[in-house]
């Protein structure tokens, strides 16, 4: 069964912070998300957010059964001070998101006669 993935938290965050007098901007940018699908195949790595269905991206096909996925997001980033030129962080640092547990149920039809 396919299984949509997708997140809707920003994928740019924006800190201002004063050092020593000086105004200090970094806006951090979502680089990659890697879905982690809770089964043996691992993860799927992507620089897509993802979307909720219709327009989905991203999905995943799983076997019924009990799985639990999270999100790791990688980010990188600029800064400025006091309005200079943009320059880039060095690395790149990583958030997790919460795990997720969910069941795939398989439906399956069975064809009645609508007289009995």
């Amino acid at each position: 069964m396919p299984v949509i993935f997708y997140t809707d938290s920003p994928t740019t965050q924006t800190f201002t912070v004063d050092i020593r007098g000086f105004t200090v901007v970094i806006e951090a940018t979502a680089e990659q998300f890697t879905w982690h699908t809770g089964d043996a195949t691992g993860q799927i790595t992507t620089t897509d957010p993802g979307a909720p269905y219709p327009d989905h991206t991203i999905e995943h096909s799983y076997r019924s059964g009990t799985y639990t996925a999270h999100l790791t997001v990688t980010w990188g980033a600029t800064f400025t001070v006091d309005g200079s030129a943009e320059a880039d962080v060095p690395g790149t640092t990583t958030t997790d998101g919460p795990p997720v547990t969910f069941d795939v149920l398989q439906a399956r039809t069975v064809l009645t006669n609508p007289y009995d």
